[in-house]
């Protein structure tokens, strides 16, 4: 007899990825799929209810949960925008592959997804108190309290790269001027320095002097974003994701030692500072967990 599992899907511009998990963690079955073009939710959820089939051929399979690149609702049904596809814009997204799958489902934003996922089974899971920041294209965020995942009362809490860094700074997307993200995101780093984070990484770990100082100065900024955070929140960890976290060994020292002086001992007692350790699978296995906590509501 087959143990019951749930399915964690992750919602891409370019991929959709599939994981089928057991109560504990263990990945049992996982799968790609291209994201349809153009990605309309129509065609969207067809690939996925397609898909749902193909990994879940014996049907044991009792939930649902989907990570969207955008805000979902409180009510973890609705993907109020998807950042990059089609037509997107309050898609009843959980009713329709109810509808389709016979299956409870609940969707949530792909970085608080992802944070999930690491507070499951990544660096986050010995702490019950986390924060993640995603540093890639843009800067995504993910608060974990007491183990759960916490998006506020409108369910769009959690967007930790749109702080503001420097009141006059570079205008962001949000409207915002000078947030974390204009200045630790991959735009940013091609920005300030012409360059992309993988060359600056590769240049640094040659001795290079000026990426060097690049990575330390980086360093700096990230960690005067993050006392902020800290201050608010008082985390466990800080666990760092995304595709700037492959130089973290560049930059950690100089974030760490910028915390220790913008932030009282009383907030950061025994703060851990972490790398990210499920890479691009973050997000599915965070899905996964959504879908076992709405089975235990």
């Amino acid at each position: 007899m087959q143990k019951p599992s749930v399915i964690g899907l992750d919602l891409g511009g370019t991929a959709i990825k599939l994981g089928q998990f057991l109560a504990d963690g263990t990945c049992i079955n996982s799968l790609i799929v291209a994201t349809p073009q153009p990605a309309t939710p129509e065609a969207v959820v067809k690939r996925m209810v397609e898909a749902i089939a193909q990994l879940n051929p014996t049907e044991n399979c009792l939930a649902l949960g989907i990570g969207t690149p955008g805000p979902a609702d409180k009510s973890g049904r609705i993907a109020k925008v998807a950042i990059n596809l089609s037509g997107w814009q309050d898609v009843s997204l959980a009713d329709w592959l109810e509808a389709q799958t016979g299956l409870p489902t609940t969707i949530a934003n792909d970085a608080n997804c992802a944070g999930l996922g690491e507070a499951w089974l990544g660096a986050g899971k010995d702490y019950q108190n986390l924060i993640m920041l995603t540093l890639g294209t843009g800067v995504g965020g993910a608060i974990i309290l007491n183990g759960h995942l916490f998006t506020g009362h409108f369910g769009a809490a959690g967007e930790l790269g749109l702080i503001t860094l420097n009141f006059d700074g570079p205008m962001c997307n949000s409207g915002n001027n000078g947030s974390l993200e204009q200045y630790g995101s991959i735009q940013a780093i091609r920005r300030m320095t012409g360059k992309e984070p993988a060359e600056l990484g590769k240049l640094a770990e040659k001795g290079h002097k000026q990426s060097l100082e690049f990575w330390k100065s980086y360093g700096c900024l990230l960690g005067a974003g993050l006392a902020s955070l800290i201050y608010v929140l008082t985390p466990e960890a800080i666990v760092i994701g995304g595709g700037i976290s492959g130089s973290t060994k560049f930059f950690f020292p100089a974030t760490i030692e910028e915390i220790e002086r913008r932030v009282l001992p009383s907030s950061r007692e025994n703060l851990q500072l972490l790398t990210a350790k499920l890479g691009n699978q973050a997000g599915m296995v965070g899905a996964a967990k959504l879908a076992w906590e709405l089975l235990e509501k």
